[in-house]
């Protein structure tokens, strides 16, 4: 009884939690050492500029993370830098700070934010001297820093290194150390690192993350069941040799991938080629996602798509539209979670789509020139202030419409055109979001051809290819379609 007293107290005593973060090929997308190196440079610890091997061994580390030489050579770092003032390096330091926060990865910056806001400490554990990151750890808002530290001789560095050279064992053994001082729990605590070399570390926490993996730290993370996340992209899209899946796929976003269809693209120049906008389209087809896909490779942007459930609980299909960073909308649970992750997304400087009326219109609706929309995007664009991208599609119905549970692309003789054009970026006032969305809805009509603003009579055909396999619906006739035809009002 008196051991259970006692590990219960112990436990009450050291209940908070933390998250570590390593920083190279972690919280950034590569090595924090060119930034470093320049800044040393400047305060003329270093001499002369960059070498190509220099540039060249930064790369080889951006591409395949910590290797026995580069983290030998590490360790001299403190014997290359005997003699040095330590004025001067924190100098170099705070020079330093800023562009390294302007590096840090966008879903690092929101992973640090929730754990703030779940009151963890945020650390970050990292092999780099501790004096070149001090100012960073402080304007990046972590809480400390377990790093390596140089043996000093007055104010000039001695050439060693003072306690433990912060990494493999030794960083985790520091991690601990520091838990112990500070009384944190490692196992309600996190840890994020891509090297192999860190698997110590994230062996002693309760909440294990490899993010960005080198190869043999994704081995290690595949055999112990370890979360495999990106920093640089949304929860649960995978990568591929440095490349998301959609980006993949937009190297076969060209003309010879669609033998049946003829696009016509323009305005392409009006898509941002950075930083965040949401991206609006009429919806007519089964065919619209890709057609849109096909338009933004022309770009060379991927995009967050916001789809119905359906897809998402699909066998295979929901697992790809995941994987190709969709983002699941379930309208029966009246969930805020679709738009939220949609924020986030923007706040990392995402382009995110959407189709506001939210699904294909069937019968007379679908060859009303008058479009109407849903809230989604207005609210989107008001809360995240984001520039809307307008988009106007049409055609895609000849490819697969409705009625059909797979496209026809096998008129390549006679291949049906779609055409494709964006307008130029506008932002919502935010203030009424009916007016709101009226506006984007007129601003994806303005992107259709003139065909498109006509009003006609459907032929009996064309009105069943608008429902699915093709049923209309008994109270849905020719006199429907005329009624509908006779509405007042113009696009």
């Amino acid at each position: 009884m008196r051991g259970v007293s006692s590990l219960s107290s112990e436990r009450t005593e050291r209940s908070g939690g933390a998250a570590f973060f390593d920083l190279d090929r972690t919280l950034l997308l590569g090595a924090s050492g060119p930034i470093l190196g320049e800044q040393l440079r400047r305060v003329g610890l270093i001499r002369g500029d960059a070498s190509p091997v220099e540039g060249a061994a930064f790369k080889f580390f951006d591409l395949v993370g910590e290797t026995l030489p580069s983290m030998f050579l590490a360790r001299q770092g403190a014997r290359a830098a005997a003699g040095w003032p330590v004025d001067l390096v924190r100098e170099a330091a705070d020079h330093a700070a800023a562009p390294l926060v302007e590096r840090i990865l966008p879903y690092a910056a929101q992973m640090i934010a929730e754990h703030r806001a779940a009151g963890r400490k945020v650390v970050l554990a990292t092999t780099t001297p501790r004096d070149l990151l001090e100012p960073f750890v402080e304007l990046a808002g972590f809480d400390d820093i377990v790093a390596t530290v140089y043996g000093r001789s007055g104010d000039r560095y001695d050439g060693t290194i003072d306690g433990e050279f912060v990494w493999g064992k030794g960083k985790s053994r520091s991690v601990a150390e520091w838990a112990g001082r500070n009384r944190i729990d490692l196992d309600v605590s996190f840890a994020y690192s891509d090297s192999y070399y860190d698997v110590p570390l994230l062996s002693i926490v309760g909440h294990p993350r490899a993010v960005n993996p080198d190869p043999r730290m994704l081995v290690i993370s595949t055999l112990r069941r370890w979360p495999v996340i990106h920093f640089d992209l949304p929860a649960g899209i995978p990568k591929f040799v440095g490349l998301e899946p959609q980006q993949v796929l937009q190297f076969l976003a060209r003309p010879q991938t669609f033998p049946g269809v003829r696009f016509r693209v323009s305005g392409v120049g009006n898509i941002p080629r950075h930083g965040p906008a949401v991206l609006v389209a009429n919806h007519r087809s089964y065919f619209d996602v890709l057609a849109v896909g096909y338009l933004l490779a022309q770009r060379g942007r991927p995009v967050r798509f916001l789809g119905k459930k359906e897809v998402f609980d699909a066998p295979i299909i929901g697992d790809l539209a995941t994987a190709l960073g969709g983002i699941r909308v379930d309208r029966g649970t009246g969930s805020d979670e679709p738009l939220r992750l949609a924020e986030e997304a923007l706040a990392a400087g995402e382009l995110v789509a959407l189709m506001p009326q939210g699904t294909i219109p069937r019968g007379p609706a679908f060859f009303d020139p008058v479009l109407r929309g849903r809230w989604g995007a207005a609210k989107l664009a008001s809360a995240t202030g984001a520039p809307i991208v307008p988009v106007g599609l049409w055609g895609t119905e000849a490819i697969w419409p409705r009625s059909s549970k797979v496209p026809n692309l096998t008129r390549v003789w006679d291949p049906p055109h779609v055409e494709l054009r964006a307008g130029e970026a506008f932002t919502v006032d935010g203030s009424d979001l009916d007016a709101d969305t009226e506006q984007i809805m007129r601003a994806i009509s303005e992107q259709l051809p003139a065909e498109a603003h006509l009003r006609r009579i459907p032929s009996a055909d064309e009105l069943a290819a608008t429902y699915p396999d093709g049923r209309v619906p008994a109270d849905v006739d020719a006199s429907g379609s005329h009624e509908q035809q006779r509405r007042p009002g113009t696009d």
